[in-house]
């Protein structure tokens, strides 16, 4: 296995991990806001209680867009992250 094939699979490990956890952020900072916005928790797919479905689409629609965007964000990032590490360039976020 050559040293570049290694540093692929280590990278879309690291990505995976990256993607995972700001989709995990996401869901809790959306949670929050949701909570202080209507005083409970967004609804659930399996959930039985009390929300009627506009409550049900609109948090599933906010919910999924949000993940969907920071997985994107994340799983970018990383590549950008990877190919500096690679190609030996600087690493200082702010060059």
């Amino acid at each position: 296995m050559t040293d570049k094939h290694k540093q692929s699979i280590i990278a879309k490990i690291v990505g995976a991990g990256v993607a995972f956890l700001a989709a995990l952020v996401v869901q809790k900072l959306l949670a929050q806001a949701w909570k202080a916005k209507t005083g409970h928790k967004p609804p659930l797919a399996d959930d039985q209680g009390n929300a009627g479905l506009a409550e049900v689409v609109a948090a599933a629609a906010i919910t999924g867009a949000l993940v969907a965007m920071s997985r994107v964000l994340a799983t970018r990032g990383t590549a950008r992250f990877t190919k500096r590490v690679d190609d030996g360039s600087d690493l200082n976020p702010l060059s």
